[in-house]
């Protein structure tokens, strides 16, 4: 298993800045891909980003594309997510989701990841 918490998260206004960081513990050797995915209340879960443990390839979703960036910390098997720019729509539950499976390029599916971190709220005021 692995294990992953989360910390940051808080109210923001318009056009602030966050970073959000992930923790993993556990099998983490196991980790091929680290995401980040948010899901307001009413909403479905999306995707946000996400980079591979090799730190290769990251992928990001259009909608936070130039504002967002992920980045990781194999030593420290941590995965942060450093946020610019923001808007209300942005506003969240943030959770971090490690998957152990290669996926094949394509990171955006949230049931393609096996661990999931406790989520973490982000509140962009207008």
């Amino acid at each position: 298993q692995v294990q992953l918490v989360e910390s940051g998260g808080g109210l923001v206004q318009a056009g602030g800045s966050l970073r959000l960081s992930c923790a993993a513990s556990g099998r983490t050797f196991s980790i091929n891909v680290m995401g980040w995915f948010r899901q307001a209340p009413g909403k479905e879960r999306e995707f946000v980003t996400a980079v591979t443990w090799s730190g290769s390839t990251t992928d990001y979703a259009a909608s936070v594309k130039g504002r967002f960036t992920i980045s990781r910390d194999n030593s420290k098997n941590t995965v942060d997510l450093q946020m610019i720019s923001l808007k209300p729509e942005d506003t969240a539950v943030y959770y971090c989701a490690a998957a152990a499976a290669y996926l094949g390029g394509t990171y955006s599916r949230d049931y393609d990841y096996a661990y999931w971190g406790q989520g973490t709220q982000v509140t962009v005021s207008p």
